[in-house]
């Protein structure tokens, strides 16, 4: 494939490369599985604003190097800073992240992602909000948070709440890993292209000059092809994700399933039940309500609450739970937090009901969106 004007450095976590009216962006950390840092998402917010201002730039590749897309944002050195004191520096990253995240929901020109490998948390931010992501058999997505102390952020409240059913709560709720085909049935992803296909992809790609929605669907739509869901796939419950995840608490939600459970001795049933179990009970209950709410707001109004979530979960006055799950996941790896509240039946209404009001601290301001003239355009807002 030509390129020009390629910025090959190996220290390079965002590679540039240029082909005719496209360009191709690659994340570059492949030991950290491109887990997004500062300067990563600030290089993205800075190209993504220059191409859409540029009238050479037709188009928009995002991709990882290795085997993942991205696993996520650098959380370990967010907690590093709340661990000596500074939680606002942490604030500041994920206000850069969610500025990022507003941009490609609203971005004017196509961008495609391909997801050919793992897709978690902030790599699901930078992806799942443009209008083609492309998947593989390679690719495995997550929103693992609330096993971390925290709750699916970066515009997840507004994506997850579009799936079918109460397939979002589900997938937010337990953190558990799908597929590439169970992205495709549900709407995560736009296509699914096998993976010995993709060069021959972005080859037909990167000789685009249109930034006509319609010309790149049609471009994807050559290479790709229509997977058979894995005979244990949780998208054959649906029924079942219905008829739980749709209960108005946790707590009624862990109930239900334990009754399907009585009843059947379906492994299935009994994974998702030890996930909520394992979870942080202050991270399920404000998840739920996040998600909740996700789906009377727009993106910006899920970015600019989801700030305010994230700022208290950084602060630390209601719950430290991010902090110990970070370290008991990351950081130790003894996979064994101590939650604190310990039981969904100590976290009361009033310490949820915290984490979405503004924070009284001086100093501190809410996340201010850029004025942008572009709807939503992610896919997943029209099922």
């Amino acid at each position: 494939m030509a390129s020009f004007g390629s910025t090959r450095r190996e220290e390079d976590s965002v590679l540039v490369q240029q082909n005719l009216l496209v360009r191709t962006l690659t994340l570059n950390r492949q030991r950290q599985l491109n887990a997004l840092n500062f300067e990563m998402i600030s290089r993205l917010l800075e190209l993504f604003l220059a191409y859409e201002k540029d009238d050479n730039v037709k188009l928009v590749i995002v991709k990882g190097k290795g085997r993942a897309f991205c696993a996520g944002g650098d959380v370990a050195a967010v907690v590093r800073q709340i661990n000596e004191g500074n939680w606002r520096l942490g604030a500041h990253f994920f206000q850069k992240e969610f500025t990022l995240n507003y941009l490609l929901a609203t971005y004017s020109k196509p961008q495609v992602s391909i997801l050919n490998g793992i897709v978690m948390g902030g790599g699901a931010g930078v992806s799942i909000h443009g209008r083609f992501r492309v998947a593989t058999e390679n690719s495995v997505f997550a929103m693992p948070e609330t096993a971390l102390g925290l709750f699916p952020d970066v515009g997840a409240s507004y994506y997850l709440s579009r799936l079918p059913g109460f397939f979002g709560e589900y997938v937010g709720l337990t953190g558990t890993r799908l597929d590439g085909a169970e992205m495709l049935a549900c709407g995560l992803a736009t296509h699914f292209v096998p993976s010995t296909r993709l060069s021959l992809l972005e080859e037909a790609l990167c000789k685009v000059d249109s930034s006509d929605f319609a010309i790149i669907q049609a471009i994807i739509d050559k290479y790709s092809q229509n997977p058979t869901l894995k005979e244990k796939s949780a998208y054959y419950r649906m029924d079942v994700i219905d008829k739980c995840f749709s209960r108005r608490t946790v707590e009624e939600i862990l109930s239900a399933l334990e009754k399907e459970a009585t009843n059947s001795a379906d492994a299935w049933l009994t994974s998702t039940i030890q996930a909520l179990k394992k979870a942080s009970p202050m991270s399920l209950k404000i998840s739920l309500k996040s998600i909740r709410e996700g789906r009377l707001q727009g993106v910006g109004q899920c970015l600019v609450r989801e700030y305010r979530m994230v700022c208290h979960v950084l602060k630390g006055e209601v719950s430290k739970d991010f902090r110990e799950g970070c370290r008991a996941i990351l950081l130790d790896k003894d996979k064994n937090p101590k939650w604190e509240p310990s039981k969904l039946e100590l976290v009361t209404n009033h310490m949820v009901e915290r984490y979405f009001s503004k924070l009284d601290d001086e100093g501190w301001e809410e996340l201010e969106l850029p004025a942008r003239s572009n709807l939503p355009v992610t896919a997943i807002a029209k099922l």
